[in-house]
């Protein structure tokens, strides 16, 4: 199978140059990588588009202005340019952990036909602190997973779940579904699940395709990114009703609880219950943001631009 990878971009720095070399690497080569990015100017302070063009020839740029950026339609327009069997869905902070990234995503859709969308495990940095790393190895386990729509009982709103930090598509199936949603300020990645769990195909969790990511998010930043999932939420009932989040949230503060205690780092637990406090009230937010004024969605967004 061929593959494709897309990277969405905005203000890019150096571990997105880090992850152009280490795509650059892989045993399996993609055909192109396309470059969705947001804002010209800030792409050009980081490296002219030449000289990157002539670095990474298989390279596409493409930019999108910051007032028509939209996490569904964006990526949309994107995938248009793939003429690839699959494509595998990046986004700039996601920097290949080997050289058989690609592969081994590649792997798993040519040996299942059944397969829409298959996510990687999306491993800690060097700069990941004890509470950090346990919270990736919670999210993203040592063991490949199958999730079908007989599993939305079991798994809740946990079946729906699949990262754009680092996925592979089967391009022709997700043609075929019509894609992500054409707005949507966050959760692209879970809404396509559900419409391909609804179509009878499954969604993979591949353990052998890794990634560095992890962010080191304040408080303020966990409130808004929780926000905008709460609206998300509220805004595509179909996807999410009835599907309790909280829980899952519920069950990993308390692992992270037994874990850091077992570790010996107890001062850890304010950092995790300041932490978890500001994404729980970010998203009871969200979910009722048509309660509230523009001035204050606009205060808690991280997306100002998506309400303009």
């Amino acid at each position: 199978m061929t593959v494709d990878v897309i990277i969405l971009t905005y203000k890019p720095d150096q571990k997105f140059l880090s992850a152009m070399d280490a795509l650059k690497r892989q045993s399996l080569k993609p055909g192109k990588i396309i470059i969705m990015n947001t804002g010209q100017d800030y792409f050009e302070a980081l490296t002219p588009e030449s000289v990157f063009l002539e670095k990474y020839d298989n390279g596409v740029i493409l930019h999108v202005k910051e007032t028509d950026f939209d996490h569904g339609k964006t990526r949309n327009e994107a995938v248009s340019h793939v003429e690839a069997d699959c494509f595998v869905m990046m986004t700039q902070d996601a920097v290949p952990f080997d050289d058989y990234l690609l592969e081994n995503l590649v792997k798993i859709l040519k040996d299942v036909e059944n397969i829409a969308v298959s996510y990687a495990r999306q491993m800690p940095n060097d700069q990941s602190d004890e509470l950090e790393c346990f919270i990736r190895n919670f999210n993203y386990g040592p063991g490949p997973i199958d999730k079908s729509k007989n599993d939305v009982d079991k798994l809740g709103i946990k079946a729906y779940f699949c990262s754009n930090v680092c996925s592979i598509y089967h391009t022709g199936i997700f043609k075929n579904l019509g894609g992500f949603p054409g707005k949507t300020i966050f959760n692209e990645d879970m809404i396509y699940a559900k419409k391909a769990l609804d179509a009878g195909y499954i969604i993979h969790y591949e353990p052998q395709a890794m990634v560095y990511h992890a962010h080191h998010y304040t408080y303020r930043q966990q409130f808004k990114r929780n926000f905008d999932l709460g609206v998300s939420h509220a805004e595509y009932p179909e996807v999410f009703s009835g599907l309790a989040a909280e829980s899952e949230g519920i069950r990993m503060i308390k692992a992270a609880t037994l874990h850091l205690i077992k570790k010996g780092k107890p001062w850890l637990l304010f950092k995790l219950f300041c932490q978890s406090l500001a994404k729980y009230r970010g998203f009871r937010l969200g979910l009722r943001f048509q309660t509230l004024t523009l001035k204050k969605i606009l205060k808690y967004t991280n997306n100002p631009l998506y309400w303009k």
